[in-house]
């Protein structure tokens, strides 16, 4: 079972009727994710002006700039969840907690650099 799958079969058994669910379920990582959600929001003609994202604590971070810039102009809310033993008090006290955190730190740094040219139209020229 895939993320949507599971988090479809979360939110039905909580009492969120099918009918208010669209999926997105072709995307492979966080950034597919963000741009494929956007696609599927245009197809059926949202008009998104907040929406609230729920990621990995550790992941917040790229997972909030990626939307940002997927969706610009949304109001995003991000409701962070620690998982993996993972917190913002003791992430940096064992090596698994410090490679997941500096990893996220590191694609912060280094996905982001032709986006960002791109939005401000530095690759035009």
């Amino acid at each position: 079972m895939g993320d949507c799958e599971f988090y479809t079969d979360v939110l039905i058994k909580n009492g969120v009727p099918s009918s208010a669910i669209i999926e997105e379920n072709k995307s492979g990582h966080t950034r597919d994710n963000a741009f494929m959600s956007r696609d599927v929001a245009d197809e059926h003609g949202l008009i998104i002006e907040k929406a609230v994202i729920c990621c990995k604590s550790f992941h917040a971070r790229r997972c909030f700039m990626l939307y940002q810039l997927a969706f610009p102009g949304v109001e995003l809310f991000v409701v962070p969840v620690d998982v993996y033993g993972i917190s913002k008090a003791d992430w940096y006290t064992h090596e698994y907690g410090v490679d997941r955190v500096l990893g996220e730190l590191s694609r912060c740094g280094n996905q982001f650099v032709a986006d960002i040219k791109g939005y401000l139209g530095f690759d035009r020229r």
